[in-house]
């Protein structure tokens, strides 16, 4: 009898063996299932910011430059019926649903203005004259259509020359408006250059002349040199706003920007 009994001892150790190696296997799978879900929620957590970090960027860029999908959620900027004049667009601030359509004036060289700045234009033009100088607005009140063929063929003219496109865009925006966000949408600006010539010398004799008596008719120098970083516009000494002329008097005589005289109100 005891010779059976050694005899099932030694026939049950293999069986046992297998049952803890079989228990060893599963944990050792469950640990790498564990491990692989957590690996694969780190990769799902590095991937999610990934996105965060670039969509920020896009709606960033898209905000401060008017580049990708998200250029067209460029925040309206603040409107008044009582202060229409200091309505303030820029590449941060859209021309608001509000803002009516301006009822226009047509100059004699077919560009045309908002009918409320007419009159002080027209005094200033008529003071610039008798000063011997011959003014002309060469660029007044534009369409969204227009503005937006402005910016395409100034993109197109960028790409002929073998920027790629993308860069095109971005090069063409330094100078160039998003559409919806031009003060010449909102027949407020003005662009003044000597009449009919392409003469650098009569064009600052002109710029001169804005610069020192602009104001006394309402109209402000709206993209001065060094102030880039507040109107995101480098210097243009031929476009005039009109702010008014208390508006304009208060800005030169303390040096401020109309993005500076309107967010100080």
């Amino acid at each position: 009898m005891p010779q059976p009994a050694r005899q099932f001892e030694r026939s049950a150790w293999p069986e046992r063996f297998a049952q803890s190696a079989q228990q060893s296997a599963r944990r050792f799978a469950d640990c790498r299932r564990a491990r692989n879900r957590v690996l694969a929620l780190r990769r799902t957590a590095v991937i999610a910011a990934a996105i965060g970090i670039v969509l920020a960027g896009l709606v960033g860029l898209g905000r401060f430059m008017g580049v990708g999908p998200f250029a067209g959620h460029i925040p309206e900027a603040r409107y008044s019926a009582e202060s229409w004049n200091l309505t303030v667009v820029n590449r941060w601030h859209r021309i608001p649903d509000a803002y009516p359509e301006p009822d226009l004036t047509r100059l004699r060289n077919g560009e045309q203005v908002d009918s409320r700045i007419y009159p002080d234009l027209q005094r200033m033009f008529d003071a610039m004259r008798a000063d011997g100088l011959n003014p002309e607005v060469s660029a007044g009140y534009r369409t969204r259509a227009t503005q937006q063929r402005i910016l395409d063929e100034k993109i197109e003219a960028y790409w002929s020359e073998g920027v790629p496109r993308a860069a095109a865009r971005t090069k063409a925006l330094e100078t160039v408006a998003v559409p919806g966000t031009s003060e010449h949408e909102l027949g407020l600006a003005v662009d003044v250059n000597a009449a009919g010539m392409n003469d650098a010398a009569a064009n600052q004799k002109v710029y001169a002349w804005l610069a020192e008596h602009a104001a006394q008719y309402g109209f402000v120098l709206r993209y001065p040199d060094g102030g880039t970083a507040v109107t995101g516009v480098a210097y243009e000494p031929w476009h005039y706003r009109y702010v008014g002329v208390q508006a304009a008097s208060a800005m030169c005589a303390n040096d401020l920007t109309l993005e500076e005289y309107a967010g100080a109100m």
